[in-house]
């Protein structure tokens, strides 16, 4: 299929783009990687009157670490941060590994898949689970949204219609930390029927310090683990009590079934990768200690 009518206008800065959607509202769409857009263009499950092409606001095109966060501007594509987080952020390395393919990861930006909130790719809950937030820009000024505050329903976030997210920020972990993720897919670089991504750390005397347990593909949004945190933070790491929260962390969760998957499948697939994304979590942290 073709995509309806449309027009077009390319910005050259992140004023440009603003200005534009502040004309344009609900009737426009970001045009950046394109990897989301596009099919929804084709299939006409998208309808925008017009196109905001920020490819040549080129002051977004960064990656860059502060405060003990990592910076991704809104131009920076998968492909390059990748590249960037197999020595300082492995999780999210792996995390874009199992996004799409090659020539989708060249093309696709951080920001724009963690803007497009598809419940089940895995950047939504790669900045959920490490408690990271975005930059949003409107006519009103900037603001920062948690990643917790963000994800509304399917596709849905609270940006309001004239706002462009100019940076997503990923909390960078503790040294010590160890990290887990895993996803389940019909076929490699398919959307995650089920997904989780994890992070622990321990204290000297080998209790649970912190964890960050988070799903994708059981729900409209992505979703922390937060009964399997509370379960084991400041408890001695064992594993079964690791399998006593993962499960209690996927008991907790509401997913709905499809022609893929039903709801039942999911939530067991769900304490399988929490299990096994803590367990890898707890292996590293140890090798790290």
């Amino acid at each position: 299929m073709k995509p309806a009518p449309f027009d077009y206008t390319p910005a050259a800065s992140t004023a440009e783009a603003v200005a534009a959607l502040a004309q344009h509202g609900d009737d426009a769409k970001i045009l950046a990687g394109g990897q989301s857009l596009m099919p929804m263009l084709n299939l006409r499950l998208a309808r925008p009157a017009m196109l905001v092409d920020i490819n040549g606001a080129t002051e977004l095109d960064y990656l860059r670490e502060a405060g003990g966060r990592v910076h991704v501007g809104a131009l920076r594509r998968q492909a390059a941060a990748a590249r960037w987080a197999v020595t300082r952020l492995p999780l999210m390395a792996e995390a874009l590994r199992h996004v799409g393919h090659t020539a989708i990861r060249n093309r696709g930006t951080v920001v724009g898949s963690v803007a497009h909130a598809d419940p089940a790719s895995e950047l939504p809950a790669l900045l959920l689970c490490l408690d990271g937030e975005v930059v949003a820009r409107g006519p009103q000024g900037e603001r920062t949204v948690a990643a917790g505050a963000l994800y509304r329903a399917p596709l849905t976030t609270s940006l309001r219609a004239d706002e462009l997210v100019t940076e997503a920020r990923f909390s960078l972990p503790r040294p010590e930390a160890g990290w887990g993720f895993a996803e389940v897919a019909r076929r490699h670089g398919d959307f995650a029927l089920v997904g989780a991504a994890a992070l622990l750390w321990q204290d000297a005397a080998g209790r649970a310090a912190g964890v960050r347990l988070a799903f994708f593909g059981v729900g409209g949004t992505p979703v922390r683990g937060a009964a399997a945190e509370a379960a084991l933070t400041g408890q001695p790491v064992t594993e079964v009590g690791v399998r006593a929260a993962a499960r209690a962390a996927a008991a907790a969760l509401s997913p709905e079934g499809d022609l893929h998957a039903s709801a039942r499948y999911r939530q067991d697939v769900a304490a399988v990768l929490a299990e096994r994304t803590l367990m890898d979590a707890v292996r590293r942290c140890r090798r790290a200690a």
